[in-house]
């Protein structure tokens, strides 16, 4: 019953994703010459909620909206993932070598792992597990060539990586609301709120190109990234979802390769394999049992021909991805899964 392998869809949204969020980095650097961190983090989430707003007016599930578990787990990560982390990555950003900042992010990939086996109920099996030791390996390799270096401020980066990680944890169990409600309330709360305490402690003026610029990049790189995120999160998982989310750096890599000419060096060449071989390892890993899914009521991205989503549309495809409130009956079953929303049960 249902597909043997997760879709490739929602892995294409976490490739897109680590895309657009790779970018951001770079902008940022800029963008600090300018700015303050704080006054910068507020302007890169108040971004991502101007470019969300539009399409956070519909949808969601009223019947889960309002449960207290889904409230807990969109204010955990507002403040986690919009309020710590992007702080802690600013302030640590502006006093590290870029290639110390490249290193420690992959730590992400691990604490996301860790937090999701300890407090999640995501199952992963010995090839998974290989799989995110190499992604790790893969960005240290990747880090290497640059002449990296331990910065007391890589601590910062290290605590942004945990945030981080109990933010994609709780992302992607949130089944009350949109990719885009959810992106455009960790937008505004931490937009809002990083942009007051950067204007109170750091002052200054903020010049107008300055502030288009953060919204601008908010709004790609940290808007239309996280709703993409939180699609493939809920389909994958956090554990798999952050791995394909950690080739953010190889994207760019590529660009210096093709656009910038650099040189392609051998211990690039490794870490390409490295990751390669990571994604491999995640995509075929296999696990399968007898399991029961309780009745719920929910919203989330689906399509008709996985087993789980038995009710029917006119005119649509059941291959077609659409996103709606829906019920599920109680059902036992047994096929391969990964855990997405459906498959949050204890092993």
């Amino acid at each position: 019953m249902g597909e043997d392998r997760p879709s490739a869809t929602p892995v294409v949204w976490c490739l897109a994703s680590a895309a657009l969020f790779g970018a951001s980095t770079p902008a940022s650097k800029l963008l600090l010459d300018d700015v303050g961190p704080l006054t910068l983090a507020g302007l890169l989430y108040l971004g991502a909620a101007v470019a969300t707003l539009p399409f956070a007016r519909k949808g969601g599930s009223p019947a889960r909206r309002w449960a207290p578990e889904n409230l807990q787990r969109l204010g955990g990560a507002v403040l986690f993932g919009g309020v710590l982390g992007p702080i802690a990555l600013l302030v640590g950003l502006r006093a590290s070598p870029s290639a110390s900042v490249s290193l420690w992010l992959n730590l992400e990939t691990t604490a996301t792992a860790l937090l999701a086996w300890a407090f999640f109920k995501e199952n992963l099996g010995p090839r998974g597990w290989l799989a995110n030791g190499l992604v790790v390996v893969a960005g240290v390799l990747l880090a290497a060539p640059e002449n990296f270096s331990f910065a007391p401020a890589a601590l910062l980066i290290v605590l942004a990586c945990a945030c981080w990680g109990v933010d994609n944890n709780l992302t992607a169990v949130i089944d009350g609301y949109t990719p885009e409600q959810t992106t455009f309330a960790k937008g505004a709360v931490a937009g809002g709120v990083n942009l007051g305490l950067g204007l109170w402690l750091e002052g200054g003026t903020i010049g107008a190109f300055t502030v288009l610029g953060g919204l601008v990049v908010g709004a790609l790189a940290y808007g239309a990234s996280i709703v993409l995120y939180i699609r493939g999160a809920q389909q994958l998982g956090a554990t798999r979802s952050q791995m394909l989310f950690a080739t953010a750096p190889f994207l760019g890599v590529l660009v210096a390769w093709l656009v910038l000419g650099e040189a392609v060096l051998a211990v690039q060449i490794a870490a390409a394999v490295l990751m390669a071989s990571a994604l491999g390892l995640l995509l075929t890993d296999h696990h399968e049992h007898a399991h029961t899914h309780a009745a719920q009521v929910h919203t989330h991205a689906h399509r008709h021909d996985d087993g789980h989503h038995e009710h029917t549309h006119a005119d649509l495809p059941p291959e077609v991805w659409h996103t709606h409130e829906h019920a599920h009956e109680e059902v036992r079953h047994r096929h391969p899964h990964v855990p997405d929303l459906h498959h949050r049960h204890g092993h």
